[in-house]
């Protein structure tokens, strides 16, 4: 059984078990099954780099190697940032308590790429907390499952269905990389154009 995740306000501590919100329980999905003439069901393969080589499935593995060739274990390995600097691992969520003391905006929650929903079901409920939630109160946290490089962005709210949920994810990054072309010189008489081909807004 899961860790259920422990959170603190207003000096208590609420336990919530987790379930994960799946997009195949909200609207079915379809499974396509690929068979040769025999019906017989086909398997997935890889061509690999010689062009002509198939390897079925579980026939390739992924090796990490240093820059002079030798083969290195993954414990071995380190992650570092840009700069170089190594990067220290973060802990799961389920292994303390989190503080609910930062807050998001409503403009906070829609500027993140959300990859994953759960529903929380408290073990106690907890009136202050509920009575922030209903207030529109969104709560912001770090979040990670299992522990790892870096964290996620975790959002504590209310549904509209009085249910209890943490949305899990990532800022959007968006950047302006400039105009793809620029917009033609028009001239005074392309300006007035012809009047047969003008439409009236109430056509549309």
């Amino acid at each position: 059984m899961a860790k259920p995740l422990t959170v603190t306000f207003a000096g208590e501590t609420v336990n919530f078990d987790l379930q994960k919100v799946e997009r195949s329980k909200l609207y079915g999905y379809v499974e396509t099954v690929v068979v040769d003439e025999a019906g017989k069901t086909c398997e997935l393969a890889t061509l690999i780099a010689d062009g002509h080589s198939v390897v079925g499935k579980g026939g390739t593995g992924l090796g990490y190697l240093s820059p002079d060739g030798l083969w290195r274990k993954k414990a071995d390995l380190k992650a570092v940032d840009v700069h170089g600097h190594v990067i220290t691992p973060v802990k799961s969520t389920f292994d303390a308590p989190v503080m609910l003391e930062q807050t998001a905006s409503i403009n906070d929650y829609l500027s993140h790429n959300i990859t994953s929903i759960y529903q929380l079901t408290p073990d106690e409920v907890s009136e202050s907390l509920v009575a922030e939630l209903k207030n529109g109160t969104i709560f912001q946290f770090p979040f990670s499952y299992r522990g790892g490089l870096e964290a996620s962005v975790g959002f504590l709210l209310l549904g509209s269905d009085g249910n209890t949920f943490m949305c899990v994810g990532v800022p959007t990054t968006i950047e302006f990389i400039g105009l793809e072309s620029v917009a033609p010189l028009v001239s005074e008489t392309d300006e007035a154009g012809d009047e047969d081909d003008d439409l009236g807004f109430g056509i549309m």
